[in-house]
């Protein structure tokens, strides 16, 4: 039997934006910020999130695109997160992000197991989604519809093989 306690899930979505921040368009999503973070944070399950200077994560470069906004946790599980996701708030904003951010093809959100206690860089994150898209779901970096126990966590970036990770956007 695994010891699940040793592994946390990690999340990272990624969204472009289609206005700025300080738009119209956007100031409804921007008032929720504050909310749904607080209500992340107050989740039966929830462990960490990435905060930049602003208090929440906007202001956190990811691929270097000005127009993407980045949103990383880790959770104790697939179940804690999916059941913070899919109500208050959080579903509220959710069901309205067309309101706000760009249909995308491709992958824009991965989830991974990482040992208790890491917390992952955007590096990390930027890696996994990359790996994502050219891979499909594996143990590396997978999604809501095709999780992956956490028996055995693919390792952290740093600790990852030459040419098994992906480096470019």
């Amino acid at each position: 039997m695994t010891d699940t306690a040793a592994h946390e899930l990690a999340q990272v979505n990624i969204a472009r934006l289609l206005a700025p921040l300080d738009s119209p368009q956007l100031k409804d999503f921007v008032d929720a910020l504050d909310p749904v973070n607080a209500a992340a944070e107050a989740a039966d399950g929830f462990v960490w999130r990435l905060v930049g200077d602003a208090g929440d994560a906007t202001d956190v470069p990811v691929f270097g695109d000005t127009w993407l906004i980045v949103n990383m946790s880790v959770w104790r599980d697939l179940k804690a997160l999916t059941a913070f996701m899919y109500r208050g708030r959080h579903r509220e904003m959710l069901a309205r992000r067309r309101e706000f951010f760009a249909r995308i093809e491709e992958a824009m959100v991965a989830l991974w197991w990482v040992p208790a206690g890491h917390r992952p860089t955007v590096e990390e994150a930027e890696d996994r989604i990359l790996h994502l898209r050219a891979h499909g779901p594996t143990p590396y970096a997978f999604t809501l519809r095709t999780p992956f126990p956490a028996e055995a966590p693919a390792p952290v970036a740093s600790e990852v093989p030459e040419g098994l990770g992906c480096s470019a956007v």
